[in-house]
């Protein structure tokens, strides 16, 4: 798995230097996208020279530092945080909330949800409670996780027909996650569901004729028939707050016309 900056590096310039190291970016090639100097950047790894506010954000900009960890940066660096963290219920973001709502309810009967770093899921529409009827509740408890719910022997991977494809996926997600952000409960996340046993494959679960599909395909089974789909996720640009960085959307566009058809079949 990658690596990531550790979060006992004292100080803002083993800070950025590991998050450089982690981009795969020279301290000159840094300095040219930032409008600085190798030496300067160097100076600043060292803690030669304390860089300020706006080389910090700058810097972090350029190097593709999720919006939490600037704040961090910034922190280390001996700076107020700028980005806050507001509360998903806060009334500042009932705008964000109820366009969310709209989005995912105007998507139905496909299947939307939104989840927020740790895949935990903050609003689904009814496309998503139709796939997930029958879980056990024990699953379905808050916080709802969609790793756990994919995964989980108890969860939806018994119906998943392609498992073994579907679960790489996902731990491949995870693991490009886990570089970009520095979160040990992600990787505690990651290790939990890596762990849950995978089933020997079904050669009857695999399609009689090949299929042209444009994407790796969520092919699970519903009610004695196979939905195939193809997953889509959006995240919100620019983003001014911790948790609406965090967030994202996913919506699962149906991969076959008969998908399309029987999800169509429900509305009527």
């Amino acid at each position: 798995m990658t690596t990531h900056p550790s979060t006992t590096d004292q100080g803002v310039g083993p800070l950025l230097r590991a998050w450089r190291e982690q981009r795969r970016v020279s301290q000159l090639e840094l300095a040219l996208r930032a409008d600085s100097s190798a030496r300067h950047i160097s100076f600043i790894e060292t803690g030669r020279s304390r860089p300020s506010e706006e080389m910090v954000l700058r810097l972090a900009e350029h190097l593709d530092v999720p919006v939490r960890e600037r704040n961090a940066l910034l922190l280390a660096a001996g700076y107020a945080p700028r980005y806050p963290e507001t509360p998903l219920d806060d009334p500042a973001l009932d705008a964000l909330r109820e366009g969310i709502e709209r989005l995912i309810g105007g998507y139905e009967p496909y299947p939307a949800l939104v989840v927020d770093a740790l895949y935990n899921v903050v609003a689904a529409n009814r496309g998503i409670m139709t796939l997930i009827d029958g879980v056990p509740e024990t699953l379905l408890e808050p916080p709802l996780n969609a790793m756990r719910l994919a995964l989980h022997p108890q969860g939806l991977a018994p119906r998943i027909r392609n498992l073994r494809a579907w679960r790489g996926h996902l731990l491949e997600q995870m693991e490009r996650q886990i570089a970009l952000h520095r979160s040990e409960a992600l990787r505690a996340l990651y290790e939990e569901v890596a762990a849950y046993p995978v089933p020997d494959a079904d050669p009857a679960d695999e399609p009689s004729q090949p299929v042209p599909y444009f994407a790796l395909p969520l092919r699970i089974e519903h009610e004695g028939r196979t939905l195939s789909f193809i997953s889509s996720i959006s995240t919100f640009n620019t983003p001014m707050d911790v948790t609406v960085a965090e967030l994202a959307i996913e919506t699962l566009l149906p991969a076959d016309p008969a998908t399309a058809k029987y999800l169509q079949s429900l509305l009527s």
